[in-house]
């Protein structure tokens, strides 16, 4: 069963569209999405297939990813509509083929699992970084309008103080440690982004979203709030393996799919923004007692073993300031609550499971 047989799924589409009148901006333009399904970018490409869907002037999607059987089966019947293209695209080759123009370029492929990046910290830094090189050198050719840089909180590392970061609050990363090739890799990519745009005109934009979940996750997700979502949504007591005190900015994923077209189409040049919405500023803990409660099972504490230890974000508190995202024009549409409450009832109508 589609997520799009959900009919909650289809009007919490509908609440983030007013948010975006700019959309209208895209009519007939070609706009690129690689990791088009993904978590972040499959709610993206969901969002405008919903405004094609409800609106005469079509925007071309162009899906790119490494599966094209997985595309299909993502976005189902939308696979064939005139306005869908699929693009076979790999974040880690150089040889990608693409025989179109992109006026706009949101990309979205790397690895976030926090498992593969202890697995495969070499693949995760040359993907971050040289899948961008490779689009920004596609813009160039293109003359794309406009490239958004899907980066990460993770950019900010351990701070010294406990309020929330701003876009130009960086802390400390041990560039020694493995499993800050992710962040690390992050980083280097948004400095290429600011290169090529100072010494190419390339006109980027770079997003740092914070903690995204929602129903788009795969099952396999190993993302706690994700993998989480899923046990509830079976009927399982969530296992916490820390005392869940840190503090992280949990942004539901169509309102991170909102956030990102607001700033493709309204946000400074060369400029970062974060992604966190101020009514879903919680604990771990909190969030496990939100989803608890959503899909009426316990709470239970456990003991992490030192190959989990190893996947845990070190950062006690990741919390966003969205300032400068709120200032474009944008709002959250759905609270911490509200957002993993709609999430475990999607999987469980979707048959997800």
């Amino acid at each position: 069963m589609s997520i799009f047989d959900s009919k909650l799924w289809i009007k919490d589409l509908d609440t983030v569209l007013p948010v975006l009148p700019e959309l209208s901006r895209l009519g007939g333009q070609n706009v690129m999405i690689t990791g088009a399904a993904g978590l972040i970018c499959s709610a993206v490409t969901d969002t405008l297939i919903r405004y094609n869907e409800t609106h005469d002037n079509k925007i071309q999607i162009y899906a790119a990813g490494r599966s094209k059987q997985k595309i299909i089966d993502r976005f189902g019947e939308f696979f064939e509509r005139d306005y869908f293209h699929f693009v076979q695209y790999n974040s880690y080759r150089s040889d990608n083929d693409f025989p179109f123009i992109a006026d706009f370029i949101i990309h979205g492929a790397a690895n976030s699992s926090p498992k593969k990046i202890i697995e495969e910290p070499v693949e995760t830094m040359l993907g971050n970084f040289m899948g961008i090189k490779y689009l920004l050198d596609f813009a160039r050719e293109s003359r794309s309008e406009r490239v958004l840089y899907i980066s990460s909180s993770e950019v900010y590392g351990k701070k010294s103080k406990e309020e929330a970061s701003q876009e130009q609050d960086y802390g400390y990363i041990d560039i020694l440690m493995p499993r800050n090739s992710y962040s690390i890799g992050k980083q280097a990519a948004e400095a290429l982004c600011a290169s090529y745009a100072d010494e190419y005109g390339i006109n980027t934009v770079i997003v740092r979203p914070g903690h995204i979940y929602g129903p788009t996750a795969n099952k396999t997700d190993d993302h706690i709030s994700s993998a989480w979502a899923y046990d509830v949504a079976m009927g399982k007591d969530i296992v916490m393996k820390s005392d869940g005190a840190q503090i992280r900015s949990y942004v539901y994923c169509l309102d991170c799919a909102s956030a990102i077209l607001k700033i493709m189409l309204c946000g400074q040049k060369g400029k970062a923004y974060n992604v966190s919405n101020p009514d879903s500023v919680i604990s771990i803990k909190e969030m496990a007692q939100i989803l608890c409660n959503a899909g009426g099972v316990e709470l239970r504490m456990g003991v992490a073993n030192d190959e989990e230890k190893k996947r845990f974000n070190p950062m006690s508190n990741s919390s966003l300031n969205s300032t400068s995202l709120i200032e474009l024009g944008w709002r959250g549409c759905f609270d911490a609550e509200t957002g993993f409450n709609n999430t475990v009832k999607i999987l469980r109508e979707t048959l997800y499971l």
